[in-house]
């Protein structure tokens, strides 16, 4: 999750584009050395493979203070000779954290730091096929977040009791503001076992399942948390409070999924009644999208001191437990109050943006276009197409058309926050065109499957539409993915012939549109090229169905 729309949220929105780590120069996006060590696959990481990691972190709360290290197994993809003075690994952390020391077979490597990136120097051959470890060890005191999830990094709050109450978020940002790892989207670790020391009195919660508590001599605890699927860095979290549990079993597609639920002490009762739209949500999500992608790991949703995130198998909720976006409706119609926002919201990215990621951040709208749009699909399911259409047609008023929403490849660059609202009005016109339902449906959930546990491009994700749908929307999914403009349906009425076209487009624009005429509907195949037909009524009156995100335009000569 990141920013949302409108007025009401123009804080949200100038946060959302800071995290893009560009630098405005006359208008010019202007890159630096560091959002390219940052953005691409350089050489030092596409020679060898995530397979495992072990993050083990103490957290001093009092100092603000996080210490450990991590583990890290990959497999050697390609031959890195050390004679080629080239058998160097990036791993990546942000100031002002610090690696102490890096270790591979129990011999301490020699490491570059370059502004975020370390270059570790191995001394060991890397042979193709080669399954090898590193133990990277780090500390320091993480960026605190100032307005998180937004711009993250280590939440330290306190409870209304003045106990501790502490979570991280970094989408964007990424995980290396806070642990050492392979800080690009396009290669996940396969599974991970995560351990967390934490002050005796409190609970850290964490991905995947608990598998121990380890209560230490100094009157800490160790929770160990393992994953046994592959996760995304920023997807990683620790969450410390003073937690209490309730938990339900849900009857899914894949059989018994269990459902944990972790809120601060007094928020207890709150809770056991907000929470009952989490497995409304599983029902309506399994329905639209396949089985929930994460049975092994479990479905979590853990209280923080922020909003909210998409943190896999651990979602992360803060929304006060209040229907609506912390009490609003982002729509305006009505329908945004039926449900807690960040429960559907962020939930639905399990299967949008933990199960189907993104390799690059600029084609963020893979994870937010679908979830934002998934939001209507609950409400479909719950109240009918009629409200979920009203729902996306309300939200548009929080549309900025500021600037495209793919942004820059390879220099970690996300692009603008309409990938929220207008991606989801995008997809509700693609299913318009598709005009089948359950063909929609099908899609929705074959995607899930063929790209199960798997990182993506955008181009995969448009081709796999066309491809099933039989319908080529590349001039659609250029159109509103990569310019700020609304096309025009342009229309007039001379010498007893109707023509139209598009206009306000990209070249060769051809989306069918659904139409009234004098109350009749039907549907049209503008281009940009002037079409017409014999009329014999010159008043006609032509509305464009409100499905589309369109604007119309009536030449009178």
């Amino acid at each position: 999750m990141k920013n949302y729309f409108g007025s009401i949220f123009t804080a949200f929105l100038i946060g959302f584009t800071a995290n893009a780590q560009g630098l405005l120069n006359k208008g010019e996006t202007v890159f630096t050395h560091q959002d390219t060590l940052r953005g691409s696959i350089t050489k030092e990481r596409a020679w060898w493979d995530l397979k495992y990691y072990h993050l083990d972190v103490k957290v001093n709360p009092k100092e603000k203070f996080i210490s450990g290290s991590n583990t890290v197994r990959y497999s050697v993809l390609k031959n890195y000779s050390i004679l080629k003075n080239n058998s160097k690994m990036q791993i990546d952390l942000q100031e002002p954290m610090q690696i102490s020391k890096v270790t591979q077979d129990g011999k301490e490597l020699k490491f570059e730091r370059d502004g975020n990136a370390f270059f570790i120097q191995l001394t060991a051959e890397q042979k193709i096929g080669d399954t090898k470890e590193i133990v990277v060890y780090f500390e320091g005191k993480p960026k605190e977040a100032v307005r998180a999830p937004w711009d993250g990094g280590f939440s330290w709050k306190k409870d209304k009791n003045g106990k501790d109450f502490i979570a991280t978020s970094c989408q964007g940002l990424g995980a290396s503001v806070w642990w050492p790892n392979k800080d690009h989207m396009y290669d996940e670790v396969e599974n991970m076992l995560i351990s967390v020391n934490v002050p005796g009195d409190l609970t850290d919660v964490s991905n995947g399942r608990l598998q121990s508590v380890k209560k230490e001599k100094d009157g800490t605890k160790t929770f160990n948390w393992y994953v046994s699927n592959p996760i995304n860095n920023y997807g990683v979290n620790i969450n410390i409070g003073d937690y209490v549990n309730f938990s339900e079993v849900y009857k899914g597609e894949k059989g018994d999924l269990d459902c944990n639920y972790y809120v601060l002490r007094d928020n207890l009762t709150l809770a056991k009644e907000q929470f009952k739209d989490a497995p409304k949500m599983l029902k309506a999500f399994e329905n639209w999208f396949g089985p929930y992608p994460w049975y092994e790991d479990s479905y979590k949703l853990v209280e923080v001191p922020y909003l909210g995130m998409e943190h896999q198998s651990s979602v992360t909720y803060g929304n006060q437990y209040k229907n609506g976006y912390l009490g609003r409706d982002l729509s305006g119609t009505g329908w945004g109050l039926k449900f807690d926002f960040i429960i559907i919201h962020e939930s639905g990215h399990e299967w949008f943006a933990n199960n189907i990621t993104y390799k690059d951040i600029a084609d963020m709208w893979v994870h937010e276009s679908f979830t934002n749009y998934s939001e209507s699909l609950f409400i479909e399911y719950y109240y009918g197409k009629d409200a979920a259409a009203e729902y996306i047609i309300g939200c548009r008023k929080n549309i900025q058309n500021d600037t495209p929403i793919i942004g820059h490849y390879d220099v970690n660059n996300e692009g603008s926050g309409d990938m929220y609202p207008k991606g989801a009005s995008m997809l509700h016109m693609i299913r318009q065109v598709i005009n089948d339902d359950a063909k929609w449906k099908s899609i929705l959930r074959g995607m899930n499957k063929t790209f199960y546990h798997q990182t993506v491009t955008g181009k995969q994700i448009q081709d796999y539409i066309n491809e099933q749908s039989g319908i080529n929307f590349n001039r659609v999914f250029a159109q509103y993915l990569t310019t700020t403009q609304i096309p025009v349906f342009e229309y007039m009425f001379k010498n007893g012939t109707f023509g139209y076209h598009w206009t306000n487009c990209v070249a060769k624009f051809d989306m069918p549109v659904r139409v009234k005429i004098n109350g009749v509907e039907t549907w049209l195949k503008p281009t940009t090229e002037w079409q017409s037909e014999k009329t014999t009524n010159e008043d006609r009156k032509v509305e464009v169905d409100k499905d589309f995100y369109v604007t119309t335009s009536n030449i009178i000569e």
